[in-house]
């Protein structure tokens, strides 16, 4: 491993985390690939030390609950490991994270502090701001790994408080961009040409899924081939003409939301006064955003058929093109009942955010 005071530029920014570049150089192709299901961690620290503070701060950036879920799930599938119990196997992870603190004189710490020189301890230590070091491919290819170090916990718990959402954005993000690798490497052209043609919008579908309804401004497309390791994933995408900034107000967003589920998206195909509605009992999430510069509501929340026979979670986002004058509120909805929906719904994100819903503009029509 490079000695911390090699590599210290790279933390001169700070408190930031700062994505790394390619540098041109070659990779090492003798390292193993990476192996890690999406969305999980292996966080090696010590066991005292994650039943600390520094470990209640851990758990609220990895293990704080989806929004908008009728039941509790954790953003992430976090493994924690003895830093004296880590094998061969498990330096291979995709997703590795060493924490420790210097003052720390339990042997389990011990293993990690003495990756640290003495003159890099000391550095750091005249710098309370230093507390990341982020490393790609150390032991595998395709390996994120993530240094937390603090000189004492209170410092390091000061510094994962005031920093949490950039290390967990940090983790949604690679974890999104790895999961587009898989899913799109096929794409479905048939979804793909009813949606430029109905709404004027460019999506990337897998070819897993399949047109269930494509009619003017409004498309459905499932994946059909749900199984007990498979969630029943629909999504759909729907437009309208921009009228004023209310259109865009959480309140009106619920109920063009249940407009279009109610005409749309059937609950039961034998039964046709079965469709799906929001599951008011469990309040849903916005947070606004933009995407492709174009102002963005994130909603999560819960969706059931008015008959309460089915339910699961949802994803959706609207997405206003003042240019086009167009409102466009795209969404996937999972069921999957008994089994965890966290995999479903960041392969729904990993989809959704590579709409394009300004493409007839880029081309130019």
């Amino acid at each position: 491993m490079k000695t911390f005071a090699s590599i210290l530029i790279a933390l001169v920014m700070g408190i930031a985390l700062v994505s790394c570049e390619s540098d041109g150089t070659t990779v090492d192709s003798s390292k193993p690939k990476a192996r890690g299901s999406i969305g999980e961690i292996i966080l090696v620290i010590d066991s005292v030390k994650w039943a600390g503070p520094v470990g209640k701060e851990l758990k609220e950036i990895f293990e704080s609950d989806i929004p908008g879920m009728i039941r509790s799930e954790a953003k992430f599938k976090v493994n924690t490991v003895d830093p004296r119990a880590m094998t061969r196997m498990l330096k291979m992870s995709t997703n590795l994270i060493y924490v420790t603190t210097f003052d720390d004189k339990g042997s389990a710490s011990q293993v990690i502090n003495a990756q640290f020189s003495k003159e890099s301890k000391e550095k750091a230590m005249n710098d309370p701001n230093i507390y990341s070091l982020r490393m790609e491919d150390e032991y595998a290819i395709g390996q994120e790994v993530l240094y937390l170090f603090g000189n004492t916990e209170d410092q390091l718990v000061e510094n994962l408080r005031k920093n949490g959402n950039r290390i967990q954005n940090l983790f949604e993000v690679r974890e999104r961009n790895r999961l587009e690798k898989i899913i799109l490497a096929r794409k479905n052209s048939a979804a793909a040409f009813e949606a430029r043609e109905n709404l004027g919008i460019e999506i990337n579908v897998p070819a897993s899924y399949q047109v269930a309804k494509s009619e003017d401004n409004f498309l459905w497309v499932r994946q059909i081939t749900p199984s007990g390791n498979r969630a029943d994933i629909s999504l759909f995408f729907y437009e309208t003409d921009y009228i004023s900034e209310e259109q865009t107000f959480p309140t009106n967003i619920l109920k063009l939301r249940d407009s279009i589920t109610k005409q749309y998206i059937f609950g039961d195909p034998d039964d046709s006064t079965s469709y799906v509605v929001s599951e008011k009992q469990i309040p849903p999430v916005f947070r606004n955003m933009v995407i492709n510069d174009n102002f963005t509501t994130e909603i999560r929340g819960s969706w059931k058929t008015n008959n309460t026979s089915m339910g699961g979670s949802y994803l959706g986002y609207l997405m206003v093109d003042q240019k086009k004058g167009k409102l466009y509120y795209i969404e996937g909805f999972v069921y999957y009942p008994n089994e965890i929906h966290r995999d479903a719904l960041r392969e729904i994100e990993a989809i959704l955010l590579n709409t394009n819903v300004s493409w007839k503009e880029d081309q130019g029509a």
